[in-house]
């Protein structure tokens, strides 16, 4: 399988005031991806981004 989920298998994760949640991007180490999260939560919008990591069946949590 080469989907890519083992290479980048790190998600950031916006949700809106409504609960709705979008992918922004995926990542090949939390690190990294808790960084660009945190890029976007200083840009002062009220937005809450997270990090995920995606599991086996492809999805993140």
């Amino acid at each position: 399988m080469n989907d890519g989920t083992g290479l980048l298998p790190w998600l950031v994760i916006r949700q809106d005031g409504n609960g709705n949640r979008y992918r922004v991007g995926r990542y090949a180490t939390k690190a990294e991806a808790q960084r660009i999260a945190d890029s976007l939560d200083d840009r002062g919008h009220r937005q809450l981004y997270s990090v995920e990591r995606l599991s086996q069946n492809g999805s993140g949590r």
